[in-house]
């Protein structure tokens, strides 16, 4: 009898796991800077061959960070993958909100004021959106938009740039 192998799934596609790991290696080092230097304020971008950290910070400090952030990951320390100010939290945030405040002003009204007297509940669903993102985001975070299971990734490189006064640091990876 022939052995049944299940189909990937979207998220375990090579190229999409690898952006997966790489969103994970990126808020590991934003969660080591952030210990490291105070008051820091970061933006970072995963891509499919490394990272991309926003913002006046030591290039050896970011090399350091991403090491430590690979280690404590490779270590099991899952919660590393997860960040508080991912930009994931925000879209769930956004989508939950739009959609509680879409079904609360409904589809069939009988004109402009019915659904200027649905605006309290509308705004109401809203918030009850952006109050569930916040555990939601960070579910989401740790199924679908990171891979804290980094496998063989590694760190091949850091680079800095200038682009219009901003520094960028490009942590390039493979693996």
């Amino acid at each position: 009898m022939e052995k049944a192998y299940p189909l990937p799934t979207l998220l375990n596609l090579p190229f999409i796991s690898r952006v997966r790991r790489n969103h994970a290696l990126e808020h590991a080092t934003m969660h080591v800077l952030s210990e490291r230097y105070r008051g820091l304020r970061l933006v970072g971008r995963a891509s499919l061959w490394g990272f991309y950290i926003y913002g006046d910070v030591p290039t050896e400090g970011v090399l350091a960070a991403a090491q430590e952030g690979l280690r404590r990951l490779k270590a099991g320390q899952w919660q590393m993958a997860i960040h508080p100010q991912c930009g994931s939290n925000l879209a769930v945030a956004g989508t939950l909100a739009g959609v509680g405040a879409f079904l609360a002003l409904g589809r069939k009204s009988k004109g402009c004021l019915e659904r200027i007297a649905r605006l309290p509940l509308a705004c109401a669903a809203a918030t009850l959106g952006i109050i569930l993102a916040r555990p939601l985001g960070a579910a989401f975070q740790a199924r679908v938009t990171t891979q804290a299971d980094v496998g063989s990734l590694r760190i091949v490189g850091v680079t800095r740039e200038e682009r219009a006064g901003i520094v960028v640091h490009h942590v390039r990876t493979e693996g």
